[in-house]
């Protein structure tokens, strides 16, 4: 780079005193040479100036002030002594702004270099693969780890994003999906998405990211794109759900023992003390709980290899949300929380019946357990519209707004959750979307820190 900037400076160096002697034959030629034919060397001055600094600016202007002044001697048409030096000082002053200003600008140029370097030693630097394209998916930056990874899975060098993206369709384990997502991209400009995609064969998986990019007039000038090898976490989080799976298999054994030897004392009641009752009541509230732990892990991992079967037939979504509501209301009575039922319009749907039980019970679990003491928890039907609305609102602890794009993950606990210590696992939420998904609906959860929560599930009706 340093012999570059002297090879130009030498270019410069030579173009300009090439200039001069060539302004100072054209005015010895043409008999051009008066006051202020001066002037004329202005470029060449201005030019060592920018180049080469301030002194080799003024060094510029006095050696153009000598040509001028010898045409004029050649020519019979000396200055005077004033004449000659304010003309002459002019062009040192030219020299010296021009070297001032180029200064300035190679500041400017080495500070704006030194950014650019920095930043991309930072993209450099990551594990993502990060790319930016314009508006017409043309790959405007690209970092390293993006070459790389582009190379091990065999894109081309040439063409737009898409198009090196789905030329791997055919190397996927579900290619007809990738090729659908990656053209649905590419149709939506203004959409953000995520998805995963796995090798055929080989068990790789990427996860890829986009996002549209826009000016500060909030006008689009392109995406950012990332890319992640996620082979590992997926590994791991298969095996964290083996391992659920088995663990929750062998504790539904001695859990079924525990509860049919329950079943036998409670016929034995009489036979027993008041204390006796009641560590009774302990024990089946205990196994109760836990027979629901063991449950709700069993479907997360029936759910993640989707081996969750639905029966189909038409279900009175009315009479679910009601017993659903009758069943909370003696709990949320001891924690003195209001559960009112406020509309319940007749409403059938197909899906199964246990499962939208167990959606509804999951939400209403949810609101009166993050409800205060003297909270309310609401529950609405509403059918219009070939649409199915159940809604379950709480005035209760509310989700930290930073935190809601998370409540649907497994084992995911808000941070005022685990500060109030408020029970639970972080799976109903999850359990509760995957549900509803199934049953071709949508969830949606509106929440403020410390005034409630409401939460809206959609489901299409018969």
């Amino acid at each position: 780079m340093r012999r570059a900037l002297l090879r130009r400076r030498y270019f410069v160096a030579a173009l300009s005193v090439l200039g001069m002697l060539l302004t100072f034959g054209l005015l010895v030629a043409t008999n051009a040479s008066t006051l202020a034919g001066v002037i004329v060397f202005a470029p060449w001055v201005m030019l060592i100036g920018v180049d080469g600094g301030a002194f080799p600016g003024v060094g510029a202007g006095l050696v153009s002030g000598g040509l001028w002044l010898a045409a004029l001697q050649l020519d019979s048409a000396l200055p005077t002594t004033s004449q000659a030096s304010v003309r002459i000082g002019v062009l040192c002053v030219l020299g010296f702004g021009s070297g001032v200003v180029g200064n300035e600008l190679r500041a400017s140029e080495r500070a704006r270099a030194t950014t650019v370097a920095r930043q991309r030693a930072l993209i450099d630097a990551t594990i993502d693969g990060i790319c930016l394209t314009d508006v017409d998916g043309n790959i405007l930056i690209v970092n390293e780890p993006l070459v790389r990874m582009a190379t091990d899975l065999g894109m081309p060098a040439e063409g737009t994003v898409i198009e090196r993206l789905l030329s791997i369709s055919d190397k996927l384990a579900d290619p007809e999906r990738y090729r659908e997502r990656m053209l649905a991209i590419a149709e939506s400009p203004g959409d953000a998405t995520t998805d995963e995609f796995e090798l055929q064969g080989t068990g790789r998986v990427f996860r890829g990211y986009t996002s549209p990019v826009d000016d500060r007039q909030g006008r689009a000038v392109g995406r950012i794109w990332t890319l992640r090898e996620v082979t590992a976490d997926k590994e791991l989080e298969r095996m964290r759900d083996a391992f659920v799976a088995t663990v929750s298999h062998e504790l539904r054994t001695p859990l079924t023992s525990i509860s049919g030897f329950l079943e036998m004392l409670h016929d034995e009641e009489h036979a027993i003390g008041d204390s006796g009752r009641l560590y009774l009541d302990v024990i089946r509230r205990s196994a109760e709980r836990l027979h629901h732990l063991v449950e709700d892990l069993l479907l997360v991992a029936q759910i993640e290899a989707q081996r969750v079967d639905l029966k189909r037939e038409q279900v009175d979504l009315c009479a679910v949300v009601e017993r659903s509501v009758d069943a909370v209301r003696s709990w949320a009575r001891e924690k003195r929380v209001q559960v009112e039922l406020e509309a319940c319009d007749v409403a059938t749907i197909p899906g199964d019946e246990r499962r939208l039980g167990q959606v509804v019970d999951n939400l209403l679990s949810n609101a009166v357990k993050f409800s205060r003491e003297g909270g309310r928890v609401n529950v609405g039907l509403s059918c219009d519209d070939g649409v199915a609305r159940v809604v379950v609102s709480d005035t209760g602890i509310g989700i930290p707004a930073d935190e809601q794009g998370h409540v649907f993950s497994r084992f995911y606990r808000t941070s005022t959750a685990t500060e109030l210590a408020v029970p639970g696992t972080g799976l109903g939420l999850a359990i509760t979307r995957a549900l509803v998904d199934q049953h071709g609906g949508t969830i949606d959860l509106e929440s403020r820190e410390g005034e409630g929560t409401t939460v809206t599930v959609t489901l299409p009706a018969a």
